[in-house]
């Protein structure tokens, strides 16, 4: 692993400490694309998890139009709604929490 991922890692994890983000907001304010969000904040959630002081939280991704939030991955941005086809989808929301 680069320095720079696991730099960018830690600065996501403080950033999730302070206060819940989406992919979008974490990518504006690092400067990253969403997906490679996606990425580190699934490596900084297996991090977490090891830990007995800390919890990676998933606010699911819901469907704006019918309010299905079931999705199978809560680390992913899913394009539409396996319910009622509708692309109106609401990012999942990351947070960390003592």
């Amino acid at each position: 692993m680069r320095e720079a991922d696991e730099t960018t890692r830690r600065r996501l994890a403080d950033a999730l400490r302070a206060e819940p983000a989406t992919p979008s907001e974490l990518a504006a304010a690092f400067d990253l694309t969403p997906n490679a969000v996606l990425r580190h904040v699934e490596h900084v959630s297996r991090t977490i998890d090891g830990r007995d002081d800390e919890q990676f939280l998933v606010a699911p991704p819901e469907c704006r139009d019918c309010g299905f939030a079931d999705f199978d991955d809560l680390l992913n941005r899913p394009s539409r709604c396996p319910s009622c086809k509708s692309e109106s989808i609401a990012e999942p929301t990351f947070t960390i929490d003592d």
